[in-house]
């Protein structure tokens, strides 16, 4: 009956989503408004060009390229030409390239953008005010700090996703517990205090996803916490595949794009990871727990990692020590900016982002990832399996320090 209806749901957004490709493609171009999600320089055959994503009113991602005369326009809506004669409908779910024009520009910045600007503007060094930016407000990154995160192996910690959110609930939680305890007694002494404090911290946070225009792994990292909380509520177990998969199919169902997202999937690899590490050492100790879980995570997720970006450095192990220092790193951080202080950060920022962790390329194959794919959710129903992954991802990243040292 379940599947049944999310399967319902998932035909009437992809009709949703069809009816926006036609609207689009009813005559060989378009004119539409968008707003420019980012903008960066590339060169080819020692020519300069400026390459714009932009996002359209029905949520359609695109890209097209300008010239480098062009101004600094991400975070502006923009109107935009279109060339869409040739464009199918796959590809507009997944996003597509389309030869275009800038139009005109809307005067004013969005807010998530200005709160970027804000953030950014509490620091001296511009790496560090644009990595702070992107942490609390998912403004992109410029392609040399992603290229310096991604040869640390730390892309993964400006990815606003479930660690962030739970930060932000426990927070919103302290903050509205002793007001709420007060009414409760004077007011509404019957009410369930856990069940209204979760659903008023829940509506904080959609407001917040909201803000940044819904970043998948935000997305998934809602998804799970709602469903995680209805599944707790009801007396039933909180962390388990069956969350997962629950939050996994409902997001789909409600945003057939995330089919095409690289961050949705990762994000629900983590989880995937963190469950399977769960169900197999449950039962150790804290301290076990939580060195175990990022050593596992990291060893887990390396394999999709190197297939899907191909990229590793001599750095990248200690990311798993980046991982750990970032969960008192966050907080610090969210508190410092909300201050007017966030500057104070900017020496160790620095001093992280000029480690020489300078990334090599490594190939790894698409049926490397499926294989891989495949493994881990063989993993579920077959112990041996699940007792064989770390072994092959421990020979996956002696293979890839090899290739580097």
């Amino acid at each position: 009956m379940f599947l049944g209806l999310v399967f319902l749901l998932f035909i009437i957004s992809l009709w949703g989503e069809y009816h926006s490709y036609r609207k689009l493609t009813r005559y060989d171009d378009a004119v539409i408004s968008a707003t420019v999600e980012q903008q960066y320089e590339k060169r080819k055959q020692g020519s300069a060009y400026q390459v714009l994503k932009l996002r359209s009113e029905a949520g359609a991602p695109f890209f097209i390229t300008v010239p480098t005369a062009l101004r600094d326009l991400q975070g502006y809506e923009v109107r935009v030409w279109l060339k869409t004669d040739r464009l199918d409908f796959w590809h507009y779910l997944g996003g597509f390239f389309a030869y275009g024009a800038i139009d005109a520009v809307m005067p004013q910045r969005q807010w998530k953008f200005r709160a970027g600007e804000w953030i950014a503007d509490q620091h001296t060094e511009p790496r560090s005010g644009a990595l702070f930016a992107a942490l609390f407000t998912a403004t992109p990154l410029p392609p040399d700090l992603r290229k310096a995160l991604a040869g640390l192996g730390i892309s993964h910690l400006l990815a606003i996703s479930g660690f962030h959110l739970g930060l932000l609930s426990i927070f919103l939680f302290a903050l509205l517990r002793l007001p709420y305890r007060y009414l409760q007694t004077h007011l509404f002494p019957w009410r369930n205090a856990r069940r209204d404090l979760f659903y008023a911290a829940a509506a904080v946070l959609w407001g917040y996803a909201l803000f940044l225009h819904y970043p998948p792994s935000v997305l998934r990292a809602f998804a799970m916490m709602l469903v995680g909380f209805i599944l707790y509520d009801r007396g039933l177990r909180l962390l388990s595949f069956q969350t997962l998969g629950i939050a996994v199919v409902l997001l789909i169902a409600f945003w057939p794009r995330l089919l095409f997202s690289a961050g949705f999937w990762l994000s629900v690899a983590g989880v995937f990871y963190i469950f399977l590490f769960l169900q197999r050492f449950a039962d150790r100790g804290r301290l076990f727990t939580f060195v175990g879980i990022h050593l596992w995570v990291y060893a887990m997720m390396l394999p999709i990692a190197l297939a899907l970006f191909g990229t590793f450095s001599i750095l990248h192990p200690l990311s798993v020590l980046w991982t750990m220092v970032f969960i008192l790193f966050y907080p610090l951080g969210l508190l410092l900016h909300a201050v007017g202080a966030g500057g104070i950060l900017d020496t160790l920022v620095v001093w992280i982002l000029e480690l020489p962790a300078t990334p090599v390329r490594i190939e790894a194959g698409g049926w490397f990832l499926a294989a891989w794919a495949g493994l881990s959710l063989l993993a579920l129903p077959f112990k041996t399996v699940k007792m064989l992954l770390p072994f092959l991802a421990a020979a996956v990243f002696v293979g890839a320090v090899y290739q580097v040292a």
